[in-house]
């Protein structure tokens, strides 16, 4: 009796704890996307955007809230630079809601067909923000706004209408709720975009296919020089006139479409400067619907696209799909910490995962460099390479968590490479154009990072030729004068000494690159090259310094100011540090270990007055703190480079300090430009532990984690967990780390510590060791 009482009662208790079994074995993820805050950066330097887009998705449909253009008398308009991504969080009105945009960029072009609802009387032009009645602009309030990964909601005050948006890859889905009216108009403005001037638009065409249903394109000379987007626009009911207004002045040529009369309800319209509307009555209440999709390639590619992604009109289903794709992406880093972290880290994962962006149509079909047709076969082909900023931490993290993409990206810098003129990488490329934007040719860091680490399903020897092609271009940004001369001279680039720098880093990556794939001749090479950095070292000055033709360097030399010293947005005390490839030999050049830490420790302490960076839009207070700009790229490795000294514990202590003042949950939380992702994965990397300080290196740098625990999820199906025990404020220092159960004797890993799976624990303290 007594083993079969005991027998029962065993029974009993595993009967039920399995529903309590299967609900821990069933339990769903923690929903991250309550973490991510798209209006974090909207306000001042940030230029990210609030509204809705997919993971790297194609469009990215978003509010604007001016229409600051490019030119102002014949000139720059400085004021446009706030508009970098269409919004910023002071502006009181909206003008309209645009289909493209850059995030985080510090120059502009897209804001792509702009779609705005009113009603009343029909009003063409926007107006202007002190009386947005004056045009079809609406005042806003934040309070009646809502920004969310792939959702935006906002309620416009002139007309009553609550806009609510969000996004497949290719399509954008609006949803506008009206008030009762007569005079219901949806405007579809060909004119507007970001960084306008009056001769930005080439060309534009629109076609009424049916009463609901419109298809057209437009060609832009802005920053993309030769740039054609075609669109389809699909509304759920039908309307019941429609006509447009061409604001440019009249054509030398118009041939004799003069004998009809094309508006109202003409079928087709073309111009320069156009503006269409589309007139609706309206029930209280009701909803008026637009699926809105885009296409590199051709306005059939767009209906295409608009069929597969989006064929049906549940708003709230694509809206939710969207929100799904972004949580099984926010997934493959798992935090534990506060509320502040986790909204600070899963922005930065959102702001990291929406660039490079997909450029092409549902079918592979996209418009390549040399504005051909296209199809990628076995990758999927991406755009929007902000590779000045995105090789250094971006990429690497990619390389980390979304490998498949990197490749991918790598193949389409290959496809470029290929269809490029110039027989070159690219160096910021958009929209099937080369920008030629910023120094160095950095595709080949992000080309030798993923080769270097193993990531590498294309054909590696092809890739190098290409590297290797684009670092011998002579006529190319000085690269010439480096072959010949070891250096630029400082009368031939006004970049002379940062250029120098950052090819001798681009070369050392060619040299690893070379190095893996056995090609001798060419690592004898580029090894050599990538010394380049010392010849532009002066040791009288202590600083990176221009050099002159005659090889003296440059007698007027301020080292603290931004503006005509030989570097590209930054100052010779934060560029002297950029030798990212040989810390060790820049420590030595620069007089070895104690005065290397005191010009550090100098860096972080000096208060850079105003005046040495008022003339850089690109760096503002924001950013800075000391001397140290943490706000635009290039110093982004500098806090790291103490695990080289003696003081690794400076480094701790510095990149603790750096994180919660320049990463904040608020609108102006950005210290600087997110430049499509780089700042935002330097906050990912340096919450976690570490740092890829020399992409093109297998290795990281320790720093401090802020996190209580991560756990990366890796493609493999294994995971990397980061477990941190006596987390605090104060407790910034490590005591120890153990790496898969032994003690980790110096402050690097390898990428394959972390792609093998395992542990790594840190135990903090409030002393350094």
């Amino acid at each position: 009796m007594f083993i079969f009482g005991a027998m029962k009662r065993f029974l009993f208790s595993i009967i039920t704890a399995l529903p309590i079994l299967a609900s821990a074995q069933t339990k769903t993820p923690d929903n991250l996307i309550q973490y991510v805050h798209p209006i974090i950066g909207t306000q001042r330097m940030g230029h990210v955007y609030p509204g809705a887009t997919v993971p790297f998705g194609m469009v990215q449909l978003s509010p604007e809230t001016d229409t600051v253009g490019y030119e102002l008398n014949g000139k720059y308009n400085p004021d446009v630079y706030k508009y970098c991504a269409g919004y910023q969080y002071d502006d009181k009105t909206i003008v309209g809601f645009s289909h493209t945009h850059f995030s985080g960029t510090g120059h502009s072009d897209l804001g792509d067909f702009l779609i705005m609802p009113t009603v009343g009387a029909l009003k063409l032009n926007p107006g202007t923000a002190d009386k947005p009645g004056s045009g079809y602009r609406s005042g806003f309030s934040h309070q009646n706004e809502v920004s969310e990964a792939n959702y935006y909601k906002v309620k416009l005050d002139e007309s009553n209408i609550t806009a609510e948006m969000t996004t497949t890859t290719r399509v954008g889905f609006h949803q506008y709720t009206f008030p009762k009216s007569d005079n219901a108009h949806i405007i579809l403005d060909l004119m507007a975009g970001i960084y306008n001037y009056p001769d930005k638009n080439v060309w534009t065409y629109m076609k009424v296919i049916n009463d609901s249903t419109v298809v057209g394109y437009r060609s832009t000379n802005g920053w993309a020089r030769t740039r054609t987007l075609y669109f389809a626009m699909r509304f759920n009911k039908a309307f019941i006139s429609h006509g447009y207004k061409n604001y440019a002045k009249r054509d030398v040529y118009g041939g004799f479409w003069g004998q009809f009369n094309r508006t109202p309800n003409f079928p087709e319209i073309a111009g320069r400067q156009l503006r269409a509307y589309f007139d609706f009555k309206t029930e209280e209440g009701e909803k008026i619907k637009i699926k809105f999709a885009l296409s590199p390639v051709s306005m059939d590619g767009a209906m295409a696209n608009m069929q597969a992604e989006a064929p049906g009109w549940d708003f709230e289903k694509v809206k939710q799909d969207g929100q799904q794709l972004w949580e099984t992406e926010l997934h493959k880093i798992v935090i534990e910490g506060s509320k502040t972290d986790k909204e600070n880290f899963y922005t930065s994962m959102y702001h990291a995962m929406i660039n490079p962006t997909i450029y092409m149509d549902v079918d592979g079909q996209y418009k390549g460099l040399d504005q051909n047709v296209h199809k990628a076969v076995g990758f999927t082909n991406y755009t929007t390479f902000s590779l000045w900023d995105t090789h250094r931490a971006l990429h690497p993290l990619f390389n980390i968590i979304e490998p498949k993409r990197n490749a991918d990206m790598v193949q389409s810098m290959m496809a470029h490479y290929d269809q490029s003129p110039e027989h070159m990488l690219p160096i910021w490329s958009n929209s099937a154009n080369e920008n030629w934007c910023m120094s160095g040719y950095h595709s080949v860091s992000v080309l030798a990072d993923a080769v270097v680490k193993g990531n590498a399903p294309f054909d590696a020897n092809k890739a190098l030729d290409a590297c290797v092609a684009t670092a011998r271009h002579r006529d190319y940004a000085g690269i010439g004068f480096y072959m010949d001369m070891g250096y630029i001279p400082d009368e031939k680039n006004g970049n002379s000494v940062s250029s120098t720098q950052e090819y001798a880093y681009d070369d050392w990556c060619i040299a690893q690159m070379a190095k893996k794939l056995g090609r001798q001749d060419v690592y004898d090479e580029f090894i050599i090259r990538s010394q380049n950095w010392k010849n532009v070292y002066d040791p009288k000055s202590g600083f990176m310094h221009p050099k002159l033709m005659d090889g003296t360097f440059r007698k007027a030399f301020d080292p603290f100011t931004t503006i005509n010293q030989g570097f590209i947005e930054g100052n010779a005390w934060n560029y002297t540090l950029y030798v990212p490839h040989d810390p060790a030999g820049l420590i030595k050049m620069m007089g070895g270990n104690k005065r290397f830490v005191t010009y550090m420790d100098s860096l972080f302490s000096y208060d850079l007055p105003d005046k040495y960076f008022a003339e850089t839009e690109d760096i503002t207070k924001d950013g800075i703190i000391g001397n140290y700009v943490h706000g635009n790229e290039p110093s982004h490795h500098v806090a790291y480079l103490y695990d080289w000294t003696d003081k690794p514990w400076k480094t701790q202590e510095r990149i603790r300090m750096i994180l919660p003042r320049m990463y904040k949950p608020t609108p102006d939380g950005l210290g600087g430009n997110d430049d499509t992702g780089q700042m935002s994965a330097w906050y990912i990397f340096s919450s976690i532990g570490f740092y890829p300080v020399a992409p093109g290196l297998d290795q990281y740098a320790i720093g401090s984690p802020a996190v209580e625990k991560a756990v990366i999820n890796l493609d493999s199906g294994k995971t990397f967990t980061i477990n941190v025990k006596n987390q605090g404020a104060k407790n910034v220092y490590i005591q120890k780390i153990i790496l898969n159960g032994k003690v980790l004797s110096g402050f690097f890993i390898s990428h394959a510590d972390i792609m093998n799976g395992g542990e790594m624990v840190f135990y903090m303290g409030a002393k350094h060791r």
